[in-house]
C-alpha cells in the first residue's frame, strides 16, 4: 500500500478507462463541477458520477464544497506514486536500448571493417 492508503492496482485500474483519463486531463487545468466534467462526453451525468466515484476511491480526485457547488479537483499523490513506479521501468528499458545501440554500432563497425 502506498502512502495515503492508495495502491498502484487501484490507481492503474482507475486510469484504465479513457473517460476517466480525460476527466483527469480536464481537472489538471483546474477544478470543475460534475456538470462541467460531463459536458464534453456523450454519456449521462450519472455515468460521469460513476467514473468520478472510481477516481475518488483511487484517491485521484477529491470533492470540495463551495456554497452549492461541489467542485472536483485533481489529487496528485497517487499519480506521483504510479509515475515513480513506471520510472524504474523506463530506466531499465533505456539501459537495454543503450546496450542494443552499442551492439548495433559494434556490428556495423565490424561489417564496414570486413567489407573494405
Amino acid at each position: 500500500m502506498e502512502p495515503g492508503g492508495y495502491g498502484l492496482d487501484t490507481t492503474f485500474a482507475a486510469l484504465a478507462d479513457p473517460t476517466r483519463r480525460a476527466i483527469l486531463t480536464r481537472l489538471a487545468a483546474g477544478e470543475a463541477t460534475v456538470s462541467e466534467l460531463a459536458a464534453p462526453f456523450h454519456i449521462s451525468q450519472p455515468a460521469i458520477s460513476k467514473h468520478l466515484k472510481v477516481l475518488e476511491r483511487a484517491g485521484l480526485i477529491s470533492r470540495g464544497r463551495d456554497q452549492q457547488r461541489r467542485p472536483c479537483r485533481l489529487e496528485p499523490r497517487p499519480l506521483r506514486a504510479a509515475t515513480e513506479w513506471l520510472e524504474t521501468y523506463r530506466e531499465f528499458w533505456e539501459e537495454r536500448y543503450g546496450n542494443l545501440d552499442a551492439l548495433l554500432e559494434e556490428l556495423q563497425a565490424s561489417e564496414e571493417g570486413g567489407g573494405a
